[in-house]
């Protein structure tokens, strides 16, 4: 179920923070639920942790994903 906000969808807060945790605004307006939806589902299959808002009749998408493993290569 999305969180109601009141912001306009137009300009839409670029980051939002969700119980202590950092997201960040996908950059999408999706104008139903079902579209939000299947978008979330894709990014929460590459491990993304998602939230989304209703504002407006609109949904926005804001996710995040907690780095793993960082690798670093030498130069050449």
């Amino acid at each position: 179920m999305a969180t109601t906000a009141s912001q306009d969808p137009i300009s839409p807060n670029p980051s939002v923070s969700i119980d202590g945790k950092k997201f960040l605004w996908d950059g999408h307006v999706f104008a139903t639920c079902d579209a939000a939806t299947g978008q979330a589902d894709t990014y929460k299959k590459d491990n993304f942790e998602v939230h989304m808002v209703e504002v407006s009749g609109s949904y926005l998408l804001y996710t995040r994903r907690v780095v793993k493993e960082v690798v670093v290569t030498a130069p050449q």
